[in-house]
């Protein structure tokens, strides 16, 4: 059963341009990862600086490999001075409702 994510992200509103740049890069490797159905960046209309990355995935296993990448080999180490908070991930699953 197929997955979504939402990781939510706070840049420093001088930082945008540089984020921009960073996930340009590194949401092709995400994209490319095995199990990713959609991966999207949703940038609030009112403010550039909140950012969603809207993700599915085919199967939990497939999110946990993901986030077990990016904890290690696959870190993205320019990302943590460029948040102005902690990101927030929550994971969902869908319903019969």
């Amino acid at each position: 059963m197929s997955v979504t994510v939402m990781l939510e992200l706070r840049f420093k509103p001088e930082s945008v341009a540089e984020a921009r740049e960073v996930f340009a890069r590194e949401l092709v490797k995400t994209r490319a990862f095995k199990g990713a159905q959609v991966i999207d960046a949703l940038i609030d209309e009112e403010d550039e600086a909140h950012w969603i990355i809207y993700e599915v995935w085919e199967t939990v296993a497939d999110d946990e490999a993901y986030r077990a990448f990016r904890a290690g080999e696959g870190k993205i180490n320019d990302l943590p001075p460029l948040l102005a908070a902690p990101p927030v991930k929550t994971r969902y699953v869908t319903t019969d409702v």
